[in-house]
C-alpha cells in the first residue's frame, strides 16, 4: 500500500478502492477471528473451568455441587460460544488495529493521536470491568443466589441449586459484558464532548443525575444486595468524574489549537 500523508485530502481514493480496502481490512479481522477462534477451543474446558471457579469456591465442601446439562448438545456448543467468545477478546487487537488503519487516512495528524488512546483504553476498561465482577460481584452474588437452598426442614423438601452448563455460562458473559460495557461509559463521553455534543459544564452540572442513572443500572444488572449495586456504582460514577476531566482536557486542547490557527491565519 503507498504511503499515506498527514493530511487527508491528499489521501482521498475512489470509491471502489475504498470497497477494496474495506473488504481487505474485514478479511484479516474475520481471519484474525476465526484463527484465535480454533486455538481457544482447545482450551475451553480450561475457560469454564476459569468461569465457573467462584461458584466452586461458593458451594464450599457441599456435597453433590455440580453443574448439568439436559441437551445432547448443550455442552458442546457452550464451548463452541466459550471459544468465541475468548477468540474475539483475544483477537480484538488486531481487529482494532484494522480498524484504525482503514479510518487513518481519513484522519488529520492531531485526530490520529487522539484516536489512538480511545484503542487503547476501550479493551483495559472492558477487562477492568470483567476483573470487577469476577473478583468481586460473583463471590458476593453466587453466595447470595446459594443462600436459597434449603435442607427441607422449613420446606418438607430440600431445595438445591443444580444449576445448567449453558444457563451458568449465560449468566456469567451476561454480567461480564454488563460491566463491562458500563465501563466504557470515559470513552462513550469523551467521544461525544469530542464531536461537540456534551462539554464538561455540561457534565459537571448533571452530575446528581448521573450518580442516580449509575445507580439505577447497577439495581437492575446486579444481585439484589447493598453490596454487589455499591461495587458497580462507585467505580463507574468515579469514571464519570475522570470523563469530567477528559472532556476539560479536549477543550483546553481544542482552545489552544483553535487560537495556532486564528494566529497563523491573522499574521
Amino acid at each position: 500500500m503507498s504511503e499515506t500523508s498527514d493530511n487527508p485530502d491528499d489521501n482521498k481514493m475512489p470509491l471502489l478502492a475504498h470497497l477494496i480496502e474495506l473488504r481487505n481490512r474485514l478479511m484479516y479481522s474475520i481471519a484474525a477471528l476465526l484463527v484465535c477462534f480454533v486455538g481457544c477451543y482447545f482450551f475451553a474446558e480450561d475457560i469454564f473451568g476459569f468461569l465457573v471457579k467462584p461458584l466452586a469456591i461458593a458451594y464450599g465442601d457441599q456435597q453433590g455441587a455440580r453443574l448439568i446439562y439436559t441437551g445432547l448438545t448443550e455442552t458442546f456448543f457452550t464451548y463452541v460460544k466459550i471459544a468465541l467468545w475468548a477468540g474475539f477478546c483475544v483477537a480484538f487487537p488486531i481487529i482494532a488495529s484494522q480498524v484504525y488503519m482503514f479510518v487513518a487516512p481519513g484522519l488529520y495528524k492531531h485526530e490520529k493521536k487522539a484516536f489512538l488512546p480511545f484503542l487503547v483504553a476501550t479493551p483495559v476498561l472492558f477487562f477492568a470491568g470483567a476483573a470487577l465482577v469476577y473478583y468481586l460481584i460473583f463471590p458476593l452474588a453466587w453466595h447470595f443466589f446459594l443462600s436459597f437452598q434449603t435442607s427441607g426442614a422449613e420446606t418438607n423438601l430440600p431445595i438445591q441449586l443444580e444449576a445448567k452448563v449453558s444457563e451458568y455460562l449465560s449468566l456469567v458473559m451476561g454480567f461480564i459484558f454488563a460491566f463491562g460495557l458500563s465501563f466504557q461509559l470515559p470513552v462513550v463521553l469523551t467521544l461525544l464532548a469530542r464531536i461537540g455534543l456534551v462539554n464538561s459544564k455540561m457534565l459537571s452540572s448533571k452530575r446528581k443525575y448521573a450518580f442516580l442513572a449509575i445507580l439505577c443500572v447497577a439495581a437492575v444488572i446486579t444481585p439484589p444486595d447493598v453490596m454487589s449495586q455499591l461495587a458497580l456504582t462507585i467505580p463507574v460514577y468515579l469514571l464519570y468524574e475522570v470523563s469530567i476531566l477528559t472532556t476539560k482536557l479536549i477543550e483546553r486542547d481544542r482552545a489552544a489549537r483553535e487560537a495556532a490557527e486564528e494566529a497563523e491565519y491573522g499574521s
